[in-house]
């Protein structure tokens, strides 16, 4: 029986956050037509650019739906444009013909996890792991999984896991700090976020995840900076404005504005 941690109020806009940043994770894991399918992060597009990748990916797919990389990239493309179910679709297809391979597995938790399906997409991305040599991407997944069913104590000792096996890399650390975040300690996950941010290979969306934290410990300039250097004025106002009704739901802003 797996132990959880008490969530706090910013659990389910956090697990979402969580659910995005390992995106590109997830896809990187597959080397195959990476250089004709360019980024990979396809969780930070805006609407325009996330429907203009999602035709093009639907293209390819319709002309060659076997191709392993067209599947992985099309079932993100689709999972960021809202649209799970179709995703699994076609990830089951893939999952189905090449039974073995660990990337469409990994993959098709993802989208399992987008659909809310956490059971089954644990049990699908364990079965991709060698315990014998693990992969510290399909690690990363599957902490995010059980960071989004509530486990965060047994996500963080995945994630530590895979930091065995990749020391270097910032998604790691940005996971583990969005997962502190969930149980409302903050401190911690600010810490964890900072190092991730300091490290190369670090995103926009981990910045931005810096952000989110410092914003909801009331350091409101600090947050704004941090923005500023990563999205346009708008999008700013409509994250610190975010900021603020998280905080009014978990009755802080009060208390905030009083220090």
């Amino acid at each position: 029986m797996r132990n959880s941690s008490r969530p706090s109020a910013f659990s389910r806009p956090l697990r979402a956050l969580l659910l995005a940043g390992v995106a590109a994770v997830a896809l990187s894991a597959c080397a195959s037509n990476r250089a004709s399918m360019g980024a990979t992060d396809l969780s930070g597009q805006g609407r325009v650019e996330s429907q203009q990748t999602l035709g093009s990916l639907a293209a390819r797919y319709k002309k060659n739906p076997r191709d392993k990389g067209t599947m992985i990239y099309y079932a993100a493309a689709l999972r960021a444009a809202g649209q799970p179910e179709q995703a699994m679709a076609v990830l089951e297809a893939g999952v189905a013909s090449k039974n073995a391979d660990a990337d469409l597995k990994v993959a098709y938790a993802k989208a399992l996890t987008s659909a809310g399906r956490f059971e089954q997409a644990l049990n699908v991305v364990e079965s991709a792991i060698n315990p014998a040599s693990p992969d510290w991407n399909a690690l990363s997944v599957k902490g995010a999984i059980l960071d989004q069913s509530g486990h965060n104590a047994e996500a963080r000792a995945v994630y530590q896991q895979a930091l065995t096996i990749a020391p270097n890399e910032a998604s790691l650390y940005a996971n583990i700090g969005l997962s502190y975040a969930m149980t409302n300690d903050l401190t911690q996950a600010e810490t964890q976020l900072r190092r991730a941010v300091a490290m190369r290979g670090a995103t926009s969306q981990i910045r931005q995840n810096l952000a989110l934290v410092i914003g909801l410990q009331g350091r409101f300039d600090e947050c704004r900076a941090i923005y500023a250097a990563e999205l346009g004025p708008e999008e700013v106002e409509a994250n610190m404005a975010y900021i603020r009704a998280l905080l009014t739901q978990q009755n802080r802003w009060d208390k905030i504005k009083g220090e």
